[in-house]
């Protein structure tokens, strides 16, 4: 069988499978440990590779992204790699111009402003082919992890693409996004179901290439209160779980574990919990005990350490949180 174009792979017999078990909801010996963006500028050899070209070029290089992926495993520990890439491949493949300003970050030099703006975009079902680049910085990794630890996939939730397309960039408010929501929910419906549309083939296309769990981000979610969350961002998530998970029935493909990442979506545990992920993400605003109390045992919980808690000396009182931050692996 085939998926986007990519046969199924013969990879490498996983030798650590401590973070996939996690994630299953299975008992581990201990807490697997990765972290995002764990390939970064705090590391020379980053900043060496990512140096030769601009960032989306990067992006498009398997090589590269490859490379990106592998470096923090040379120096550390982990339990798990993710792949080197961006979120905003999928407005690229869309048809929109994106272009990463050093120092202030991605920018739509024409974002959506109207409805009509609309019919600028790409049929999302052709975005995974769009996409073969990531697919094959994927299998590449894939091959030259040698089974060390599993590599997870990613995308970002409609919303948060959503934001950025509207914006035209990062923004503290996301007043013209919101603004969409309020005045042109009809349109704001029509263009998150093209981006789930888009999502769902491509994060499909993953797997077949190699992913072995999925991360969806909501990293806007703290932006959109209990209500407008419910409405527009959580029926979406909620329908990429679903149909990723039919998707990879119907291609032959086994399941993967997959995890939903809703920044400051503390107010939503519940329904995240129900939304049909395997992991729930938290961010360092939740305490964990209470999240579990609130979820119950249905899903495995993920994260809450703040990075800046890195920071710490080993020696300091606040180094303690850095190992206790970390939440057990089994559904307890």
């Amino acid at each position: 069988m085939e998926a986007n174009g990519l046969g199924l792979q013969n990879f490498p017999e996983l030798k650590n499978d401590t973070f996939l078990r996690a994630a299953w909801g299975e008992e581990t010996d201990y807490t697997p440990v990765w972290c995002m963006r764990q390939a970064g500028r705090y590391l020379p050899e980053f900043r060496e590779t990512r140096a030769a070209q601009d960032f989306f070029s990067t992006c498009r290089s398997p090589e590269a992204c490859c490379e990106l992926t592998l470096q923090p495993l040379r120096r550390f520990p982990l339990d798990a790699a993710i792949i080197f890439s961006d979120i905003l491949v999928v407005p690229q493949a869309l048809g929109m111009e994106v272009t990463m300003v050093p120092g202030k970050g991605p920018s739509f030099p024409e974002p959506l402003r109207e409805e009509r703006d609309l019919e600028r975009l790409r049929d999302p079902a052709a975005v995974a082919s769009e996409l073969g680049y990531v697919f094959q910085a994927i299998t590449l990794t894939r091959q030259q992890l040698a089974g060390r630890v599993p590599l997870i996939g990613f995308a970002g939730a409609p919303w948060t693409l959503m934001t950025y397309m509207v914006e035209g960039g990062s923004s503290s408010t996301m007043a013209q996004a919101k603004r969409w929501l309020y005045q042109k929910p009809l349109a704001s419906h029509k263009l998150l179901g093209i981006l789930t549309d888009a999502l769902v083939p491509y994060l499909i296309g993953q797997v077949a290439a190699g992913a072995q769990a999925l991360q969806l981000f909501e990293s806007h979610a703290g932006h959109l209160g209990s209500e407008l969350f419910s409405k527009f961002a959580l029926p979406y998530i909620r329908d990429v779980a679903k149909r990723v998970k039919a998707g990879l029935q119907k291609a032959g493909l086994a399941p993967v574990p997959m995890i939903i990442f809703a920044k400051d979506g503390h107010f939503a545990l519940e329904e995240l919990a129900q939304a049909g992920y395997e992991v729930v993400g938290l961010d360092w605003t939740v305490a964990p005990k209470k999240a579990r109390e609130r979820v119950g045992k249905t899903v495995t919980l993920q994260g809450n350490l703040d990075p800046c808690a890195l920071y710490a000396s080993e020696q300091s009182a606040w180094w303690r949180p850095v190992h206790t931050a970390v939440i057990p692996s089994a559904r307890e």
